[in-house]
Parts: structure tokens; sequence; C-alpha cells
């Protein structure tokens, strides 16, 4: 039976604020919380119909797990039509960010992404394509957020998700930055190599000016028709796909 404390609890963990203070967040549907399961991450509990708990057999046999009817779990859903599991999950406490690990491959670079749809499909379109790490400045939409945790579809157990300062982090860094900017050389003629920082900007105004001058190469997907601007997640995936069609023919 769900006390009180435990629906507000995990309604307010709908706010990032009491996300970070709870050190939690919420997964839901059956497929991402086994993956969640089978991951790095911890789970604090699972709340799930008997149906879903019989689908759920391969959790460790540490992680607690509660039954609950259908109505029960409607009461902490944050969709409004439950899946059957979810999962209180714990946010990592994640070390500052080792540029050596960022070496020998690409990685993404998100300047203020706001849209919580974006992020979530960029971690899970990132994770097709073997990208491991993704760098967001402070101002990007939390990846814990319920709707970016839903869009990812499990991706986010895998990819890690870093918040800095952009400015001092692409100071520091020796890799090559690949700007996303409508004008620059054509995405199908850059040679991305074999390491380097994609950076990808704002939904409504692109990079920022402050960033402009740590890009060193500026590229764009040429445009056929008439539209003003590509969705920044679908940009995203385009970039993607081009290094790794690069990266096959250099195998």
């Amino acid at each position: 039976m769900l006390s009180k404390a435990q629906i507000s609890l995990i309604a307010s963990l709908q706010h990032k604020k009491f996300r970070n203070q709870q050190q939690m967040f919420v997964v839901e549907g059956i497929k991402s919380v086994l993956e969640f399961a089978s991951s790095n991450y911890k789970i604090q509990k699972i709340y799930a119909t008997a149906e879903a708990a019989a689908k759920l057999g391969k959790i460790p046999q540490n992680i607690k797990l509660e039954e609950l009817n259908e109505v029960e779990l409607s009461k902490i859903s944050q969709l409004k039509n439950p899946q059957g599991a979810l999962a209180l999950v714990e946010i990592p406490d994640l070390t500052e960010l080792n540029p050596d690990l960022l070496m020998n491959k690409h990685s993404l670079v998100l300047d203020d992404v706001q849209d919580p749809g974006n992020l979530g499909t960029i971690i899970r379109t990132a994770e097709w394509f073997g990208i491991e790490s993704i760098i967001c400045s402070i101002g990007t939409v939390d990846c814990y957020n319920p709707k970016v945790v839903q869009a990812t579809m499990g991706s986010l157990s895998r990819v890690k998700i870093h918040y800095v300062d952009l400015e001092d982090f692409l100071q520091k860094s020796e890799l090559p930055v690949f700007g996303a900017l409508l004008d620059g050389e054509s995405i199908y003629d850059t040679d991305f190599k074999t390491s380097g920082l994609i950076l990808m900007g704002n939904e409504g105004n692109g990079i920022r000016k402050s960033l402009l001058p740590r890009i060193d190469h500026a590229v764009t997907i040429p445009r056929i028709g008439q539209a003003e601007s590509l969705n920044v997640a679908i940009a995203t995936t385009l970039f993607c796909s081009e290094i790794a069609r690069q990266s096959l023919l250099k195998i």
C-alpha cells in the first residue's frame, strides 16, 4: 500500500530542485527499468504491477520491488498511460570530466539545448552511432528530466552525460572542435578525422557568440529547400551518421 509520503516524494521528482535534493530520478517502463537494472546505475526501488513484475524476473535480487495494482501505479506514474513499472534510480556522483577519456573518439557538445525531447533523442542517437559521451552546458536541460529519460528509451543508462562550463572546457580542450553553423564547409566535404568535439547549438539561437572563436571547423548541412533551419536533434543525427560513415571507410 502506497503511503502519502511515497506518492509525494515520487511526484516531487518531476522537478529538478527535488531531484537534486533527493539525488534520485524516475524511470518508467519495463524495458527501461530492466536496462537501468543491468547498468552501473543504482536502483533504490521498483514499483510494478503483478504482470510487469513477472517480466522483471531478471533484476538483481538486492533491488527492492513492491507490487502495486494499476490504480496505485497511476498515482505515482508521470505518464498518461502507465507502463507497468516505475523505478527510483540514484543520480550518480559523476567525477570531474577527464579529458583523456575523450581522446581518439568523437563526442557531442551541446550548448543550451532546452527541449527535453531533443535531448532525449540526441542521447538515443548518440548510442546508436557509438558515441559514448555528451558534454552539456550548464544551461542545457537536465538529462534526468522525466521527459528526457522517457525519450532516451534506456540509452541514458549507457551514454555518459557531463554538465560543464563550456567556455572553460573548450578553452582547455586539445581536441578539434567542429561547430554546426549555417555558414561553413559542407558536412559531406568535411574530414572529421578520428576524434573531435561536435558542437551543436541552442534550438533558437544556435551556438553562442562567445564560443565561436573556439570552433576549428565550421560545418553546415547543405540546404536544398526553403526551410530556415533544422531541428537540433535531426541535425545531430545527420552529423553522427556522417561521422560513422567516414569512420567505417577508414577501417
